[in-house]
């Protein structure tokens, strides 16, 4: 009886050391992988689903989830609206929802809730394109709100602003990498706009610091829509920040510039804004130059002022290792880029950035989700919402699962993983997906 109590003890502990919560845009590691397993390989939104909640309204931001609870920030069609939502994991009902604001964007092609929330199980923080900043306890209590184009200026930004918070070691961290004039009448006029780095106190909205980060590039240039990533090297943690141009190493306490590696834009093109995250593994940080142009693995631990020549590797003769917009993903000590203007997914040493397999992705549709990587397998989702499976040994496409109809708001959601479940994020719907 002792025995089988024991390996009973044993193969719960297991369970519960592979259920990981998802808690901010890139995962629990930051780099868009987890160590969930038991994933499925194949669905549909009648096969193997375990619920799906309708949804107000289309939007462009990733789910998060932590133990019992499901975050999505959405649109109220109807309404006009932007809405913060918790979702019951277990059962899909829908625990609490809030109206944020009125309105849901200033252009055709963005919503103003691309950005994801973030959690650190005790707070909830929902950020929107038009600057509101608002935070929820768990349960659904409001705790505080801002709007940081009130506080700091009007965003100055051809497109519609995008990038997630990050809760950190008890820090709420956002970035403003923005233009220094005026664009079509958004920004301020009569001074120059600056682009900045922030951190609040997560439970209380204060700001700890304001940084203003430097930059030699031109007009849109300086526009970026990446998200700020911890990393830790060594004992040394830093805050990632990418765009303007450049690549910089911040002191999590202070703000404080440590190093700067730049630029994947040497003739000061005027118009490479920038979408990719960075992304941390193998020594070194992934920075993805605009448009169809290479990626740069800059190395880790140094300070100052990094030279080109200093880095690794650079893909130049690799064209398909590439991004424009979604973020790689690090797994299995290798990165997986997803190029959605190359149309190809790549498996990447981190060391040599030599390619180990090279995938075209399937189909017509656009991808610009950032890669899941879990369970030995790559998830993808392109515009339409096909979510396609890959197996991360091979580069050999395991299923194609289609999970929406084509419309006029496309699918740019992440597909993630937590508790033995895939969360997948459709026009209309949340689907919660597990054999």
């Amino acid at each position: 009886m002792k025995t089988k109590l024991a390996i009973c003890l044993l193969l719960s502990a297991a369970s519960i050391a592979t259920a990981e919560n998802w808690a901010q845009w890139r995962g629990p590691a930051f780099n868009g992988s987890t160590t969930e397993t038991d994933l499925p390989t194949k669905f549909s939104p009648t096969e193997n689903v375990v619920w799906s909640a309708d949804l107000p309204g289309p939007g462009a931001a990733t789910p998060v989830i932590w133990e019992d609870k499901v975050f999505i920030s959405s649109t109220d069609a109807k309404a006009d609206s932007l809405e913060a939502i918790c979702i019951n994991r277990k059962t899909g009902e829908k625990l609490w929802q809030h109206q944020i604001a009125k309105g849901t964007r200033k252009d055709y092609r963005s919503l103003f809730c691309a950005p994801s929330p973030a959690t650190d199980g005790e707070v909830v923080v929902y950020f929107y394109g038009n600057g509101d900043l608002v935070t929820f306890d768990l349960d659904g209590e409001k705790l505080w709100a801002r709007n940081i184009q009130k506080d700091f200026g009007p965003f100055a930004f051809l497109w519609t602003f995008s990038s997630s918070p990050l809760l950190y070691d008890g820090k709420l961290y956002l970035q403003v990498l923005q233009r220094d004039k005026p664009v079509e009448g958004r920004g301020l006029s009569g001074q120059k706009n600056e682009s900045y780095l922030l951190a609040l106190d997560p439970k209380t909205g204060k700001t700890l610091w304001r940084v203003v980060r430097p930059s030699k590039a031109r007009e849109e240039s300086l526009e970026a829509f990446s998200t700020p990533i911890p990393m830790v090297d060594d004992d040394r943690e830093e805050l990632l920040v990418v765009g303007g141009d450049a690549l910089t190493g911040h002191d999590l306490a202070t703000g404080k510039e440590l190093w700067r590696w730049g630029t994947y834009n040497p003739t000061r093109i005027p118009h490479w804004r920038l979408v990719p995250s960075p992304v941390a593994g193998g020594g070194v940080v992934l920075t993805c130059a605009p448009k169809r142009d290479p990626i740069y693995a800059v190395p880790v631990g140094k300070n100052g002022v990094i030279p080109t020549d200093d880095l690794p590797w650079i893909s130049e003769d690799e064209p398909e290792v590439s991004s424009d917009v979604p973020t790689p993903a690090f797994y299995d000590g290798d990165f997986f880029v997803l190029s959605d203007v190359r149309k190809a997914l790549t498996r990447v040493d981190p060391k040599t950035g030599e390619v180990k397999w090279r995938l075209r992705t399937p189909g017509y549709s656009k991808y610009e989700a950032s890669p899941l990587a879990a369970d030995g397998k790559i998830y993808l989702i392109n515009f339409v919402g096909e979510v396609v499976v890959v197996d991360a040994d091979t580069g050999k496409v395991s299923a194609i699962n289609k999970m929406d109809e084509p419309s006029d708001n496309p699918v740019r959601s992440s597909v993630v993983a937590a508790h033995g479940n895939l969360f997948i994020r459709v026009n209309s719907k949340l689907y919660c997906v597990g054999e």
